[in-house]
């Protein structure tokens, strides 16, 4: 598959958009410090849901709450590209499978499921009874007819994004190519029972079923081309799905309003009616405060700086996470060719080296000169934390003996530069090269969000002081992304963010010499051997033996340094007392919004 028309620069607008700042922790004691104090709020947490739950809940009533962007109006699940859209996505649409507590997966649309020994096929046992909210019976047909139209020739260019669920499935490339028109990744073996078929042995296939469905009888008629532009797409009373509420009003930029499911297949919801609102950040605390709002939840959670303030509210629960995704200062290690951006081609060994940024040792002294702790205190008020792997912190892969620390040091700095002959030699400041020539990098980031602004100033400051001539330039972020993704030349250090969609710790999509967001362009030997060493079955069925593979991924990763990862930033939820049976997950507060209900019944 063509890898140029696969990267879609609105899907990475979203990661940038979730770039909300750039932190670090402090040092091991305050990371375990913060971590402790999560801890013992989630304790208290569930303290709380525990008395909650005593009560007997009230049906009836309307609950609000509140973001700060309005959704861009896409509510088909399978083309949905901003993070708000997803407020109203996880409440109208499901997926055959879900995560629990512990991140495993567990039931959902399907009662159960079986792998065969080969792990080519996955056999799911879909739930009875079911219901579309049209009435309509759901059965393994819209399950195919999903899949079906995400591995379509036209899915890509129509603006869909969730491939990666589909390209391991049988005969993908060949359907997807459009050399064949028979489907043959999902089949249908009768009304309730679904076969997913891999092209070779899976390590994880019941992750490829997790994707949303939508239902066949509604867009069955609908070429795919043109689903992102049909009313059933986009319009409050078409959009169809099976979740516990549905979208029945809306104005635009305004509120959304979802009304429950009556026949929802969990029980008909506690509540009437889920109104969101759009609400400016700098008002959206006092609104939660005097009750105009009842939660505030992803993407944005509580204004950074409100934090601690809604901390001492006695009628406010607050939940903080540590949120699954990443934040990096890349490096450009090296350049994809003109002739090779033309084609779409992503191969090493066409691609033209950074020199400005090709010694190891280069990146590990700006690693040392950037004083994570300062970002963290100064952009995101210490709720977040220090990573040295790409891989979160929740992830049972994640290892943090395995890397390096790169503590703030701008001494090690400064000698490590000294002995590479990066001097001032002409005194004006700023170190030149070894050679003796003007040594600039040019710093590159999305503008549009204050946090970005403040990061970028304050590298550009540390850098500095320890004599690294840094330009910035800032850019709009569509300007940006094409700037990154096609290799510009005046570009050397840039600030992106990356979100886990998957809770395997895989990093191949990023990390791989040849994948399509491996921006920096590394191109480690070692790195793609072990990252296939990683999934190759059928060792890579035990989870020891992954988890081991991917320490020495990560040692080595931190060790050769592509980019330096910057923080993990928590997720910060909160909600007023009128609301109850809130019972939220490692990845979302929406957990089985059907048992929500409000005190008042209101």
């Amino acid at each position: 598959m063509n890898k140029k028309t696969i990267f879609r620069l609105t899907f990475i607008t979203l990661l940038i958009f979730i770039l909300a700042a750039l932190v670090a922790c402090t040092s091991n004691k305050r990371e375990a410090e913060m971590d402790m104090n999560v801890q013992k709020q989630l304790k208290q947490d569930t303290k709380e849901k525990s008395e909650r739950t005593q009560k007997k809940p009230k049906t009836g009533g309307t609950l609000v709450g509140g973001m700060y962007t309005s959704p861009t109006g896409m509510f088909n699940p399978l083309f949905y590209e901003e993070a708000n859209e997803g407020n109203i996505l996880a409440f109208t649409h499901e997926s055959l499978v879900s995560r629990n507590e512990h991140l495993e997966f567990v039931p959902r649309l399907a009662e159960k499921w079986e792998i065969n020994e080969a792990h080519t096929e996955l056999t799911l046992f879909l739930k009875k009874g079911v219901k579309w909210h049209d009435g309509e019976k759901f059965t393994a047909n819209d399950v195919v007819f999903t899949y079906e139209s995400i591995s379509h020739p036209d899915y890509i260019q129509a603006g869909g994004i969730l491939t990666s669920y589909a390209e391991p499935l049988l005969n993908y490339i060949s359907f997807s190519n459009g050399e064949t028109q028979k489907f043959e990744g999902v089949v249908a073996k009768d009304d309730y029972t679904v076969i997913f078929k891999f092209s070779k042995p899976t390590i994880n296939p019941i992750h490829f079923a997790s994707a949303p469905i939508i239902p066949k009888h509604i867009f069955e008629d609908i070429p795919v081309a043109e689903m992102p532009k049909a009313p059933e797409s986009l319009e409050a009373g078409k959009v169809i799905g099976t979740g516990p509420f549905r979208l029945t009003e809306m104005v635009e930029n305004e509120q959304y309003v979802l009304e429950g499911h009556k026949d929802y297949w969990q029980g008909t919801p506690y509540l009437n009616k889920i109104i969101w609102r759009v609400v400016p950040p700098s008002v959206i605390v006092d609104q939660l405060e005097n009750g105009e709002i009842d939660f505030i939840a992803n993407p944005d959670g509580i204004p950074l700086e409100s934090i601690n303030n809604v901390h001492e509210l006695e009628n406010i629960t607050i939940i903080e996470q540590p949120s699954f995704s990443y934040q990096l200062l890349g490096f450009k290690h090296n350049y994809r060719t003109k002739e090779d951006i033309e084609l779409g081609i992503f191969d090493p060994d066409n691609w033209k080296s950074n020199k400005k940024l090709s010694s190891t040792k280069v990146r590990q002294a700006i690693a040392f000169a950037i004083n994570r702790e300062a970002i963290l205190e100064e952009v995101l008020y210490n709720h977040g934390a220090i990573i040295n792997a790409p891989i979160a912190k929740p992830f049972w892969a994640y290892d943090e003996n395995a890397t390096k620390n790169y503590a703030f040091n701008p001494k090690k700095a400064s000698t490590i530069l000294d002995e590479l002959g990066y001097l001032d030699n002409n005194d004006d400041g700023f170190r030149e090269d070894p050679d003796g020539n003007e040594w600039v990098l040019n710093f590159n980031y999305p503008i549009g969000n204050e946090l970005h602004e403040k990061s970028a100033s304050l590298i550009k400051k540390m850098l500095g002081d320890i004599g690294i001539n840094v330009n910035l330039q800032p850019q709009k972020v569509a300007a940006f992304m094409e700037d990154l993704s096609n290799d510009k030349k005046e570009l050397d250090l840039y600030l992106l963010g990356w979100n886990l969609g998957s809770v395997d710790p895989d990093p191949t999509e990023m990390w791989g010499a040849t994948a399509t967001y491996n921006f920096s362009r590394w191109n480690n030997p070692k790195s793609d051997e072990l990252l296939k060493k990683a999934v190759k079955a059928p060792e890579a069925y035990e989870q020891d033996y992954r988890k081991k593979v991917y320490k020495d991924w990560q040692e080595l990763f931190s060790e050769d340094l592509p980019v330096l990862l910057l923080y993990a930033q928590n997720s910060v939820w909160a909600y007023n007392n009128r609301l109850q049976g809130v019972e939220p997950l490692p990845l979302t507060m929406y957990n089985n919004p059907h048992l929500w209900w409000v005190t008042d019944g209101k």
